[in-house]
This record gives C-alpha cells, structure tokens and sequence, in this order.
C-alpha cells in the first residue's frame, strides 16, 4: 500500500476520533431535551442529507475505475455499494441507538471509553466467526480490557449499572459496524455506501423512535444545536472520514487510532462539561487505554 495513502488515512482517523469524542458531549446535553431514540434519528437525518449530496457528485476517480470494469463488474460494484450501506446502516442504527439511550445514564467520558472497547472486540470477533488468528498479546490485551472495564464500570454490589451495560452492548454492535466497512469498502463507493448506510440508520431510528418514544418537533428545535453537531459534523464528516480513510488503512490500524476517541471524550466532558472521575474509575480508563494500544501489537 502507497505510504503517503496510509499517512493520509492515518491522519484522517485522528481527525475522526477528535470529533468522535467532542460529540459525546453534544449527545449528553441533547439529552437534556429530547428522548434518545428521536435524536439518534434526527442526527441521521441530517447526515444523510449532508452526505447524500456529496455522494451525489461523480468524481473522476469513480469514473475511471468504472471505465476499466466489465458491465458484470460495474452491477456486481454498484450490488456491493447497496448492499454494503444497509449493512452498516443497520449496525449502525443498532449501535447509536443502544449508545444514545446508555449515555443518559453515565458520563460523555466513562461512555467514550467504554464505546472504545470495541477495539478489543475486533480481533475476538474477527477470530471467532472467520478463524482468523491472533497472536498471546491480543488475548493479553483483551484480559487487561476486562480488569479496566471493571474498574471503570463496576459498582459496589458488582454489577454493571444501566447506562453502562447499554453502551456495553453499543461497543458489541460497533464492532460488527468496523467490520462491515472493512469488508464493503474494498467492494463499492465508499461515499454512497455512507449515504446509504444513514438513509438506512435513519429509517430504522424513525420506526423505533415512533415505536418506542413520542416525538416532538418542539423538543427537537430546543436541541437543534447538539443534533446540528452530531449529525452533520460527527455524523456526516466523521463517518464519512472514516470509510474513506478504511480504504487506506489496516483495519487494526484504524481500530488503534479511533480509541483516541475515547481520551478526546474524556478531555471535552472535562472542559466542557466539569465531569470528574473517581480514581477507580480514572485506573480503569487508563488500564483499558494501555489494552487498546497493546491489542494493536503485532505478536509473533
């Protein structure tokens, strides 16, 4: 792989995590106005929006490597591109919603870091369903993960309390987010399968938040500014960024620099919203970081 792509992709991925991370802050406060489900929906909305007009755009990248395709090639690329943006949209939605309802009842920082624990959860999973293997140091890391997420979590009756057991299973569900990309990307456009992939999340927010919650566009409007953010920044730039960055990037590699997020969350509720961690909690943050590094290491 060309080395200044990686370097553009690496630096894409930081990029990527910063904004990540600011916007946990935003969905705190947004929730201060409106029910998770039909926030998590009206970010959406306007990320589709956002990236459905740049993808909308013809590049002359795409038209080039659509010249040198076969008319079977170009159906089975545009097949890829479709069905690998329901894919992750439907992850996508799943992951967000369980993440936007868990952080109603836990800190910007504390649901930063454990949203992070996906990073351990890649290699697992990606061992698990598609035997790929994995060297001592990654199931080292995955261990130390677990004693971090205890201190982090755990309360004094031992169990994990609400708001962190739901972004727990967000972590689960983002995992199988970063796999999809890394799997579709290689396959179809990598703008329109993020379109389709929040005309997808959309979809589904809008049934579960008219299932489940009452939407209101009073409540929406008094939280227009956090909705703003984390749809067309956070979700329309930075997961944009993050399929493109894919592209060039090793999806360990990615995985490392995208655990940024959860420092960058830990920073902004510190700046922006005056949280503070207990020192467990503190030790827990900063043994899970050291297992996110260390499951990145390539071990013989």
């Amino acid at each position: 792989m060309d080395r200044n792509k990686q370097i553009l992709g690496n630096a894409l991925l930081i990029l990527t995590a910063m904004i990540w991370g600011t916007a946990f802050v935003f969905q705190r406060v947004g929730m201060e106005q409106i029910e998770p489900i039909t926030f998590n929906a009206a970010r959406m909305a306007l990320a589709a929006v956002a990236v459905g007009m740049v993808s909308a755009i013809p590049t002359k990248a795409e038209r080039n490597r659509l010249s040198i395709l076969s008319k079977e090639e170009i159906h089975l690329y545009r097949r890829n591109t479709v069905f690998g943006g329901i894919c992750c949209g439907t992850f996508m939605a799943a992951a967000s919603i369980f993440q936007q309802m868990g952080i109603v009842h836990t800190t910007a920082g504390k649901a930063g870091f454990i949203t992070a624990m996906y990073m351990l959860l890649v290699p697992v999973i990606n061992f698990l369903l598609f035997k790929k293997r994995n060297s001592w140091i990654v199931w080292l890391a995955v261990l130390i993960g677990v004693v971090g997420m205890y201190l982090l979590c755990m309360d004094g009756s031992f169990r994990l309390t609400r708001g962190d057991t739901l972004v727990c299973i967000c972590a689960v569900l983002f995992s199988g987010h970063i796999l999809c990309c890394d799997h579709f990307v290689k396959l179809g456009n990598p703008i329109r399968i993020s379109a389709i992939q929040f005309v997808t999340c959309t979809a589904i927010s809008s049934v579960a938040a008219l299932l489940l919650e009452q939407p209101d566009m009073g409540k929406i409007l008094s939280a227009a500014i956090p909705i703003l953010y984390c749809g067309i920044i956070s979700g329309g730039l930075g997961y944009t960024l993050q399929i493109i960055a894919q592209k060039f990037t090793d999806p360990a590699i990615a995985s490392l620099l995208m655990s940024l997020e959860s420092v960058f969350a830990v920073i902004a509720g510190a700046l922006i919203l005056g949280e503070r961690m207990s020192t467990r909690e503190l030790w827990g943050c900063v043994i899970m970081f050291a297992a996110i590094i260390l499951v990145q290491i390539r071990g013989e």
